[in-house]
């Protein structure tokens, strides 16, 4: 089985504490899936905070996701499964919205959780990973 690292400057890959470089990939590819890590709403060009509003947030977290699935070659309606995590769960109705705006287009929804956690950076209030179809079939 073949196994390739994704890497795109459209998204932000971040250093972790003390500078140190990210110990992760921002996706693999392999045996027909691509796996994203997750993202959060860090400006791809600044590599910082965009917004502390919560749905710019996770609008910008769903763009960072589908740029890195874009690198690896997939597309939005490839998207299989979403793992979500909120910070605040009185946002859930406000990632709801979001998260429907932003596939309603595709033929379907993808799978999806969603849990309360408290991403690692500190102002981040969601963090979206997922899975998607490799390629651009139909």
């Amino acid at each position: 089985m073949e196994v390739n690292a994704v890497s795109t400057d459209d998204a932000p890959l971040v250093g972790f504490s003390g500078n140190t470089k990210a110990p992760l990939s921002q996706a693999i590819v392999a045996n027909g899936f691509v796996y994203c890590s997750g993202q959060g709403p860090l400006d791809p060009k600044t590599h910082t905070i965009a917004t502390e509003d919560f749905e710019e947030q996770a609008q910008l977290t769903l763009e960072n996701m589908l740029r890195v699935v874009e690198a690896a070659g997939s597309s939005k309606d490839r998207i299989v499964k979403c793992n979500c995590y909120v910070k605040d769960m009185e946002n859930f109705p406000k990632f709801n919205a979001v998260y429907r705006a932003f596939f309603e287009e595709c033929p379907q929804f993808p799978a999806r959780t969603t849990v309360q956690a408290s991403p690692p950076r500190e102002g981040v209030l969601v963090e979206v990973e997922c899975v998607a179809l490799a390629g651009e079939g139909k």
